[in-house]
């Protein structure tokens, strides 16, 4: 080393670069924004189709947790993902076939879909 760095290094001036990541593959920016897009596209999953018996143990915990207010796990299906949230299911709207939930961790109404539903669980 030359004694300019040295004299660097002892007056704390010296900054090391770190790691840096090399991208072998994603040198050049829509080659990076296809890559994210291919990678995204096979995390997506088909739809689930629910059998009668599911649909019915849905309905049941449905109405067991509007009528008494139990915090909820509910699964929903949108756009090639499963999601699953937690809150409160306030309720039903029969006629736009949706219902409304004040989620856990916001405390914000929301309204989604009843054909979105994949699944619900007391927590």
């Amino acid at each position: 080393m030359n004694e300019e760095a040295l004299e660097r290094i002892r007056n704390g001036k010296y900054k090391d670069r770190g790691m840096l990541k090399w991208r072998a593959f994603a040198s050049i920016p829509e080659q990076y924004v296809g890559l994210a897009k291919v990678l995204e596209d096979q995390l997506k999953v088909e739809e689930p189709i629910l059998s009668a018996d599911q649909i019915e143990q849905i309905n049941q915990t449905f109405l067991e947790a509007t009528h008494t207010q139990k915090e909820v796990y509910f699964t929903y299906y949108k756009q090639g993902h499963c999601i699953t949230e937690t809150g409160r299911i306030e309720h039903i709207n029969v006629h736009k076939k949706c219902f409304y939930f004040i989620d856990e961790v916001f405390e914000l109404r929301n309204e989604m879909p009843l054909t979105a539903l994949i699944d619900i669980r007391f927590k």
